[in-house]
This record gives structure tokens, sequence and C-alpha cells, in this order.
């Protein structure tokens, strides 16, 4: 890996552990009791204390008229509900704390990103033990965040919006139909848009503190099976459910109608995890995901080794 910032550093020299008894002192109010996973080794420090990644709510906004400074390329996850106004969070801020936790009327959701998976989704915080707020405990598992929410610290699986330790182990969050785009596609279709604004919080944003890392050659803290058919740990694919398409394939297609759901391709769009500036990264594209009726639909854009770790017996389409 090409990690050169001292953030990864750090990482990279603080030990793992994966004995819940030394996590205790740090988690008294998790009932490690309750759990989903089988083998406690899979969960590691990532370095970061609990919190020591801070989590953001109820960020303030900007018309995207009025935003300044960003890279049109940088991307963006943006959220499009009936009747609200579209708001758009720049990954030049989740880079640095990774879960936004936010209201839009009557619905509270969080908005994540874990850079070492490359996932972003949405997700409902209501549930039927009232409206969660998350945060990042520092641990990974299968180098995927896992995020733990302050009503009852349990741990969730981020890329499944599953609780996996805990009070609430099993509870399953509803993901929203999101899209990652770049700021100019945002812009160009929502000109009366709303921009997250820059975080009061000491971080470069702009930077990327995992400069090259999604042209390594593995993942960071990640020992499980490579994924099969010779698809590279790091290559990104769309995953629909528990289907996964190759981003290379869907880039040369354009559009792909499978599986009774569209996928759509369309350049512009910076990796915010190649060069050292987000905006300068090497155009990776946005990736749109309709049904039958053109609804959007809740998909994410992750690595390859994660969607095999997490969805072992998930569905590769590979067009063959």
């Amino acid at each position: 890996m090409r990690l050169i910032v001292s953030l990864f550093v750090w990482l990279l020299t603080v030990p793992a552990s994966a004995d819940p008894e030394f996590w205790r002192h740090e988690w008294p109010r998790t009932d490690f009791s309750r759990s989903s996973v089988e083998n406690w080794g899979e969960i590691l420090s990532g370095g970061p204390p609990k919190d020591g990644i801070p989590a953001l709510s109820n960020p303030d906004f900007l018309p995207v008229a009025a935003v300044s400074g960003i890279n049109g390329r940088e991307p963006v996850i943006t959220l499009e509900l009936a009747d609200e106004v579209p708001r758009a969070y720049p990954i030049r801020y989740l880079i640095w704390h990774e879960i936004v936790n936010d209201r839009l009327g009557d619905l509270a959701y969080a908005v994540t990103f874990c850079p070492l998976c490359n996932s972003a989704l949405i997700f409902d915080r209501r549930t039927d033990h009232g409206i969660l707020t998350f945060g990042v405990t520092g641990k990974l598992r299968n180098s995927d965040m896992v995020m733990y929410d302050r009503e009852t610290e349990s741990w969730w699986q981020q890329a499944e919006g599953r609780a996996i330790v805990g009070a609430l182990t099993g509870m399953r969050l509803a993901a929203l139909p999101g899209w990652m785009e770049s700021l100019d596609a945002f812009r160009s279709r929502n000109p009366d848009g709303l921009v997250m604004a820059e975080p009061d919080h000491a971080r470069p944003y702009g930077r990327n503190p995992y400069r090259g890392y999604d042209t390594a050659s593995r993942p960071f803290l990640y020992s499980g099976e490579p994924p099969p058919h010779g698809i590279a740990p790091l290559a990104r694919v769309v995953r629909v459910a528990d289907r996964a398409w190759p981003l290379e394939r869907l880039a040369r297609a354009r559009r792909l109608t499978e599986a009774e759901v569209t996928l759509s391709w369309e350049q512009g769009v910076a990796s915010a995890l190649d060069t050292e500036e987000i905006g300068m990264g090497r155009d990776i594209g946005s990736v749109r995901v309709q049904d039958a009726q053109g609804r959007d639909l809740p998909h994410d854009v992750m690595f390859a080794f994660a969607f095999h770790a997490l969805w072992p017996q998930g569905t590769w389409m590979l067009g063959r």
C-alpha cells in the first residue's frame, strides 16, 4: 500500500485486540453476551478509540450555488426525496468523520462511508427501539467499519446495516436510495439543492489520508479469502442486495438491465482513495440503480473483497 499520511502510519502501529474482556472497560454498556459473531478474531482495532473518528450530527448546509473551494469532480453522497430539497454530503468530510446523523422532515437517517471498503450507504435511523444515533467504534470487521448506536451501544456492521454485538444483535437498518456522484453532477441536476457545509473540526478537508489505497494489492487488516473469478480485492463492484456487478464491466457497457434492475454509469467522478488531493483522483464514474418503474434503489459501490467477505454466498454478475 502506498499510504503516506501519518494517520495511516499510526493505524498500522497500534496493536489489535479481539477479546471482549479487553473491550469491557471502554464499552461497559455493551452486552457482549449477545452477538452473531462466531469468531471474535474477526473484529480488530483499527487504531482510533471509541469516537476517535468523530461522527457528526445535524450539520449545516449551503445552497449549492454558494459552494466554493471544492473541485467539481469530487464525490458527494446524494439524497433526493420527494417533496424535499435534495442534499449532497461531500466525501471530503465523510472520509474524516465516516458518519453523519441527520434529519429531513420526519425522516431521521445516517449517511455512512467506510474508506477501507469504499462502502457508502444511507440508513433510516428510525427503529422499533426509537431513533438511533450512530458513532464510530474504532473497530473493523473484514476491514469494514463497525458502528455503534449511542442508545444501547450495540455494534453494527456498516456495509450490512446489521447489529452484530449487543442488545440489538440481529436488527437491520433499512437502506435509503442514495448514490455517489460528482458535485458538478449534483449541481447541474439540482441548482436549488443543498450541500453539507464544512464541519468545525481541525481536519485537512479535501485531502485523502489513504493515498493510493484503491490500487493497493491487498486491503488493510483483512486476512480473509480473496474474491473469486480472478477479481482484484480492491476492484470496485456494484452491490444490489446479494448480487455484485464488477464496476469495470458496467463502465464498458454504460447500461445493464439484469436481475430486474437497471444499472447505469456516467464518467466524471474522482476516486476519493487515489491521489492525496481528492479532486485530482482518477475518474471512476458514478452509478445509478433503478427498478423497472425507474425508481432509485439502494445500492453500494464497494471493494470486491468486502462483498465476498460479507456475502460469501452472493452472486457475481459477470455476464459470461
